[in-house]
């Protein structure tokens, strides 16, 4: 799980070893996957992270995912992290991913290396809790369409750098309605250009269908591409690209081929956590530890049925 070999479309020899290597996807065993709560999903109830953490556990997940910026303000406001770390960890929980959006894609060097910065403290922010993965989606380049994947790939090689020595895996995220890196072609070729050996994916069902890429092209990863997917489900209607965050649904509700998603994962090899990551307003209205039961009971299913 850790050699975090990718395959492009551009290397054909590996990707034909890849293929033939797939074999019998009824005859590969289900895979043991972990299933995570992202704190997106009952981000609207304003709970913080302590509450977060005990619903996670109360619920029944094996670990979470929480947001740098509610692990900030809860030690601005005087919490203690090694308390924190100790309460997840008396929880039986992992801290299987985190959500960041240091800019470490900027085309502006100034603000690269600022945003390079703020990689650094977030690392050592969830190392302080025993994070070991942080979410790198191209936050500071959703605007602009960059065409050099190359300079891309030299960026993400500085943001891996500092994660090696932070002892945190950026995971390189695909944000389907970005101007760059939205499919999921663009994150396998600067995954892979950045040779730097904890180069990581970290992939979304809805972003995949919000770029346009889908989950087809997924047999192309091996399994050490990715340790972590956002899981969720989506609407047919609208169209992918009038699709908001907003639109996401409890997998299962929608109308996603997560069959073939998990089918796939079988194919890859791909066992490692499942997260959750909802921003759906009607799920915030209700009570966050229900949200989180029936959540962990979806995914469960959709997973057990494929």
């Amino acid at each position: 799980m850790h050699r975090r070999t990718l395959l492009t479309a551009a290397a054909s020899a590996p990707l034909a070893a890849a293929v033939a290597a797939r074999g019998d996807e009824q005859a590969t065993p289900a895979p043991d996957f972990r299933f995570c709560l992202n704190t997106s999903t009952i981000r609207g109830q304003k709970l913080g992270i302590e509450r977060e953490v005990e619903i996670a556990a109360e619920a029944g997940y094996d670990g979470i995912e929480p947001w740098v910026r509610d692990v900030e303000a809860y030690r601005d406001a005087g919490g203690s992290l090694p308390d924190l770390k100790k309460k997840i960890a008396d929880a039986g929980l992992t801290v299987d991913s985190a959500i960041g959006f240091a800019n470490w894609i900027d085309a502006d060097s100034l603000k690269r290396a600022a945003g390079l910065e703020q990689a650094k403290r977030d690392m050592a922010l969830m190392r302080s809790i025993s994070g070991t993965r942080l979410a790198a989606p191209p936050a500071g380049a959703t605007q602009e369409t960059m065409t050099d994947l190359d300079a891309v790939a030299e960026r993400f090689a500085d943001l891996c750098d500092v994660g090696a020595t932070a002892g945190v895996v950026p995971q390189l995220e695909v944000w389907g309605f970005s101007a760059t890196l939205s499919k999921l072609g663009e994150v396998l070729y600067v995954a892979s250009e950045a040779s730097r050996p904890n180069a990581m994916l970290l992939l979304d069902a809805y972003h995949l269908h919000r770029g346009g890429s889908g989950f087809e092209g997924l047999h192309l990863l091996g399994p050490g591409a990715m340790e972590v997917f956002h899981l969720n489900d989506f609407p047919s209607t609208p169209t992918a690209a009038e699709l908001n965050d907003r639109d996401r649904v409890m997998p299962g509700d929608g109308d996603a081929p997560l069959d073939e998603l998990f089918k796939t994962f079988r194919a890859i090899g791909f066992a490692g956590t499942l997260s959750l990551e909802l921003f759906n307003p009607d799920l915030w209205k209700r009570d966050a530890l229900e949200v989180a039961k029936e959540g962990l009971t979806k995914m469960r299913t959709v997973a057990d049925l494929s």
